[in-house]
């Protein structure tokens, strides 16, 4: 199981980045947000879906993250320089946290739902969930709760019931104005 954290300190592609976190507690959302703004690369970050290739990460875009509370899963939005939804990635994790730096973190299942805004869902590495317990990285009770998780989320997804792809855009307008200019140009 890898650690991974949100605020991206070890992403040795980026070379100058602005990231800002926020707790909220309202009747929407109950979690942390966080916004990673990427202002130079070393070069962009590219990935292929069913042939068509899409740039996730260049100058000027934004990585928001929802990380719910009580929930096993972190939620990135990928925005494009003009403030367009690239994609929504989907981790299946075992736990969240905050670092003593307040750094939000959380434990991940290998599992992932990519959400294309074409309406595309793809359910991503799940031999990597299948080679983590065959190495007894996780254990076999660990991969059924990520499959459960997964399962809820493609669910969700396919009747319309995620509300994180309204809640991202929602938030992007209205907290980045409030985190200082963290909107598309």
């Amino acid at each position: 199981m890898k650690r991974k954290f949100s605020d991206r300190a070890n992403w040795r592609r980026i070379l100058r980045k602005s990231y800002s976190c926020l707790s909220m507690d309202g009747d929407e959302f109950k979690g942390l947000v966080t916004f990673y703004r990427i202002h130079d690369l070393r070069e962009p970050l590219w990935k292929e879906y069913n042939g068509r290739r899409l740039c996730l990460a260049d100058r000027g875009y934004l990585w928001m993250q929802h990380f719910p509370k009580g929930e096993q899963f972190v939620v990135t939005t990928m925005f494009d320089d003009k403030g367009r939804v690239v994609q929504w990635y989907i981790d299946v994790c075992k736990n969240q946290g905050l670092t003593d730096q307040q750094v939000p973190w959380f434990d991940d299942m290998y599992l992932d739902v990519v959400v294309l805004p074409s309406g595309e869902v793809f359910l991503m590495d799940e031999d990597e969930l299948e080679d983590a317990v065959r190495s007894g990285d996780i254990s076999h009770k660990d991969a059924n709760m990520a499959r459960k998780t997964a399962g809820k989320l493609l669910s969700a997804i396919r009747n319309g019931r995620f509300r994180y792809f309204t809640l991202s855009l929602k938030h992007r307008k209205t907290l980045a104005d409030r985190m200082g200019g963290y909107q598309g140009s």
